[in-house]
């Protein structure tokens, strides 16, 4: 009876498709797991993991830039099909379902010259710092700064698109503007470079 009908099983996280050292692209590629393309993701997701963290560190000070982070985790996932869908061996309906388009770099333009516009000027080299919500959007754009590095070969080989290595050199921008912002409504100290004494 469905009454004693067995509960359904929830689906497994472990495939075991990837025991072998390799993994598949949305081409249905399989291509090693030390390929750059899965460096590129790799190093994406950690970025969007950042984030995160960042995210939850500036939510607890209530600042409202929040929901921007999250919308940029999604544009992160976006960037992340773009990168699993190799344009050599992508077919039309590939590209259109993960193209990747400038409106997202234009739009972390304008977040970036609003918040340029609030901020004192930068007279020194400034150190990761100003408080958790502050560093933790550093670190975030130094883990970005990466992520760009693993994309800029794919764009050259044209495996990727253009503004997918875009996006990534404005958001670390946005990030390192973002932070210094957050240190500002913190009231929190931005700690300089200081030349050491000889």
């Amino acid at each position: 009876s469905p009454d004693r009908a067995a509960p359904e099983r929830a689906p497994r996280i472990y495939t075991r498709t990837g025991d072998s050292g390799f993994s598949s692209t949305f081409t249905g590629e399989r291509r090693p797991k030390g390929d750059r393309i899965f460096e590129a993701l790799g190093a994406t997701d950690e970025l969007s993991s950042a984030i995160g963290l960042a995210g939850e560190f500036s939510s607890e000070k209530g600042h409202t830039f929040v929901d921007q982070l999250h919308k940029v985790q999604c544009m992160l996932q976006d960037v992340g099909s773009n990168l699993a869908t190799p344009l050599s061996s992508a077919r039309e309906a590939h590209r259109k379902r993960t193209s990747f388009s400038e409106k997202p770099v234009l739009e972390l333009e304008q977040w970036i010259d609003n918040y340029s516009e609030q901020l004192p000027p930068l007279r020194a080299f400034i150190l990761p710092s100003g408080g958790r919500s502050s560093a933790a959007l550093h670190f975030s754009r130094a883990v970005c700064r990466r992520a760009e590095r693993c994309v800029v070969p794919l764009v050259q080989a044209g495996e990727a698109d253009p503004n997918v290595a875009k996006y990534l050199n404005r958001l670390s921008d946005y990030l390192f503007v973002l932070a210094r912002y957050a240190a500002m409504k913190e009231g929190k100290e931005e700690k300089i470079y200081i030349k050491p004494e000889p």
